[in-house]
């Protein structure tokens, strides 16, 4: 099958990007001609811009002028019809795409069986948290709400409710809809999003990490910025070390907080005990988290997976997470880790002791996530369950008498 996947972003950079280079590479090995098309636009946090791994790009901007051009982009419209004239796909597989490319892509896939990858809440939610500025979990459905609330200042609420619009207007483009987790299909189907298939991510297993070594470390692997709860980690780190004189913390990734919390980190007087890696690449981030005891996601949003949690299970480590979101469905409190509230330092000091403190605890829990990721969460099964549903999308369309016009 010839297979387009159209994604905001083409630099591996976060969970999502990751599992869309993953999905692509799984369906080559199968060979299937799998393709991405995505924006030329480059997060913030990869320094000197990244290097992209899409195959077809269109303009994207991380500028003042974004939010205009996630509404209504016209380079990602004409490249796009360019794109499927000359490629052809069985079937576009569509995963981010309200935040570069805008619902202008949408009218162009009636031609052909696409799928719809909902693998965070910005279907629902113009800020893809689903978060209020309190902290506090948003209940209503996107329009004045996101304005009165303080989630976005007038200058975004007009263009982004605009893009709301034409996304409920064009989003029967769409032959079916899945979703990475079962808190992310909850939050479609509240707003009438459906049917949906959750099929969980995968990631393709590694060689199980070495056996835990001193100084008990801990990992934090992710974005900087509030709703990822780093600042609640440092306050809980800086509890555990008087009970485990020796603990590390290891902070890796960029972001817009990245200032405030290395003064936090001085503040309280962790200089020397937690190193503000900044963003690694790939090879490097693996390498630094073999070493460490327990991988940290302290998130205060509900996460809609969690692929850091499944990487680490997948090495071998011990997870210790908020229960919120995907993360609850992925640790399994007791066995492959420890779930805590979010928000709460007490309960996320205890966690982090218990495994830095206990290295037969940390290593049995590790050793459990790895059999659990192995079961659940692996990259072949997850290339594979896509691949099933895009024959199935072929033979309905097929039976319908072929391609309608868009």
């Amino acid at each position: 099958m010839r297979l387009l996947l159209v994604h905001d972003y083409g630099t591996p950079v976060g969970g999502a990007e990751v599992m869309t280079q993953t999905l692509r590479d799984g369906l080559r090995r199968r060979g299937h001609d799998a393709r991405i098309f995505a924006s030329s636009a480059r997060p913030p946090a990869v320094a000197g811009g990244g290097e992209s791994f899409a195959d077809y790009e269109c303009f994207g901007t991380t500028s003042r002028f974004r939010t205009l051009v996630q509404t209504a982009n016209p380079s990602a419209a004409v490249r796009l019809r360019s794109v499927l004239a000359e490629f052809r796909p069985d079937v576009v597989h569509v995963r981010i795409f309200l935040t570069q490319l805008s619902p202008l892509i949408l009218p162009l896939l009636r031609g052909v069986p696409c799928v719809y990858h909902a693998v965070w809440y910005r279907a629902v939610c113009p800020i893809g948290t689903k978060l209020l500025p309190t902290g506090e979990p948003c209940v209503r459905r996107a329009g004045a709400a996101c304005y009165a609330s303080g989630c976005l200042p007038a200058r975004d609420w007009v263009p982004l409710m605009a893009q709301m619009w034409l996304w409920r207007r064009w989003r029967d483009a769409f032959d079916a809809v899945v979703a990475n987790s079962e808190a992310v299909a909850r939050a479609l189907a509240a707003e009438g999003i459906g049917p949906i298939e959750v099929i969980p991510n995968g990631v393709p297993p590694v060689q199980l990490r070495p056996p835990l070594a001193a100084p008990p470390t801990a990992l934090y692997a992710g974005r900087l910025v509030d709703e990822k709860g780093v600042d609640i980690l440092l306050r809980a780190f800086a509890r555990v070390v008087p009970a485990v004189a020796d603990a590390r913390l290891i902070v890796a990734g960029g972001g817009a907080g990245g200032g405030a919390l290395e003064s936090m980190v001085a503040a309280l007087g962790l200089t020397g005990r937690v190193s503000m890696l900044g963003h690694l690449p790939r090879a490097e981030l693996e390498r630094v988290a073999a070493g460490t005891w327990v991988q940290v996601i302290p998130s205060r949003w509900a996460e809609p997976f969690g692929i850091v949690a499944v990487e680490a299970m997948m090495r071998g480590t011990a997870v210790v997470a908020s229960r919120v979101g995907g993360l609850a469905d992925i640790v399994e409190d007791g066995r492959t880790g420890l779930l805590v509230p979010p928000n709460d330092v007490d309960a996320l000091t205890d966690a982090l002791a218990r495994l830095l403190g206990g290295r037969a605890l940390a290593e049995a829990m590790g050793g459990a996530g790895r059999e659990v990721a192995l079961a659940r969460f692996n990259a072949d099964a997850f290339v594979d369950r896509l691949v099933d549903l895009d024959r199935r999308l072929c033979r309905a369309r097929s039976g319908r008498g072929g391609r309608h016009g868009g």
